[in-house]
């Protein structure tokens, strides 16, 4: 039986809980159903006087006993630095539990709370898509794979957003349980079992709440000019500072360099013509600012995780 701890963090999403509770709870109906016992003890970890829930063992981390597997869920903000403070008691207790043997799964934005202790640096890991640009610009040490549905380092797990979920919860299932096992957990819940890149579920949203009137200025620029098939250097020519000053303190606010900035704001703009309107893929790369189509598909691809015919099929309103 796997000694499984399940942190109920403040902020966490109920959502997530559910999912996790819900698909291992399911593994152990089916286990016992084959006249076997349950394959995970499955513990609720508090660090505060939150409520038991119905049917779980409710522990403190002040007394909790070491566990084999700790999961740690979502949570229901976009403040993660304001989640991470509420859940400070958690992260000496997670390393304790790590540098005792414990493996450590995350789903969604409870990577962040993982970063936050330090045990995620030099090593790979994924969160939400909407997400990353915030967890890069925290977590610089960690080596982030914004595009990768789950990852595994050694001992530690991490996943994207929503429905990736799932896709951890099946390699855990996988790693503890066996193969049969998670396609028979699969097919209950749906899911689809091929699926490693969540790059087509991102929306480009840039941090605009910051202080840096030139870094906003630059943004400004890109965002209105994007779609003139220019250099970076032609839409930025009128800031007044040197092109390495811009790059160094735009890097700094937003977490990707004005080049980046303006490949996404285009990949963006075809998106949305892809999924809103009818127009031939050839006046789609005009309007997004290119002006080689081999180029666009290129980069599309590269940072959409398919070409932008795939893209239209798939999202397509009309």
């Amino acid at each position: 039986m796997i000694e499984t701890g399940l942190l109920v963090t403040k902020q966490h999403r109920l959502l997530s809980i559910a999912a996790i509770l819900d698909v291992f709870d399911t593994v152990n109906k089916f286990v016992k159903n084959a006249g076997g016992s349950d394959a995970f003890k499955i513990s609720l970890i508090t660090a505060g006087d939150e409520q038991s829930m119905e049917g779980y063992t409710l522990e403190s981390i002040r007394t909790s006993a070491q566990k084999k597997l700790i999961l740690i869920p979502a949570f229901n903000t976009e403040n993660m630095q304001g989640a991470i403070a509420d859940n400070q008691d958690y992260l000496p207790w997670i390393v304790n539990q790590y540098q005792n043997g414990a493996e450590v799964a995350t789903f969604c934005t409870g990577a962040f709370l993982l970063a936050a202790t330090g045990l995620l640096n030099g090593k790979i890991a994924t969160t939400h898509v909407d997400s990353c640009n915030g967890f890069a610009i925290a977590f610089p040490a960690v080596k982030l794979k914004s595009d990768k549905t789950l990852t595994e380092d050694g001992r530690l797990y991490t996943s994207g957003g929503a429905t990736s979920t799932f896709h951890l919860l099946l390699h855990l299932v996988q790693k503890y349980c066996g193969k049969d096992m998670s396609v028979k957990i699969a097919k209950f819940f749906a899911i689809d079992m091929d699926r490693d890149n969540q790059s087509y579920f991102s929306t480009f949203q840039p941090a605009r709440d910051h202080t840096d009137e030139l870094v906003a200025s630059a943004q400004q620029k890109i965002e209105s000019s994007y779609s003139e098939a220019g250099t970076i250097e032609e839409i930025i020519k009128d800031i007044p500072a040197s092109r390495r000053n811009i790059v160094r303190r735009f890097k700094h606010v937003i977490g990707i360099t004005p080049i980046e900035y303006l490949q996404q704001t285009r990949i963006e703009a075809a998106k949305k013509l892809l999924e809103q309107t009818d127009k031939q893929m050839s006046e789609v790369i005009y309007y997004s600012g290119y002006n080689d189509p081999k180029a666009f598909r290129k980069i599309f691809r590269k940072s959409v995780g398919m070409t932008p015919s795939e893209y239209r099929e798939k999202f397509q309103v009309n």
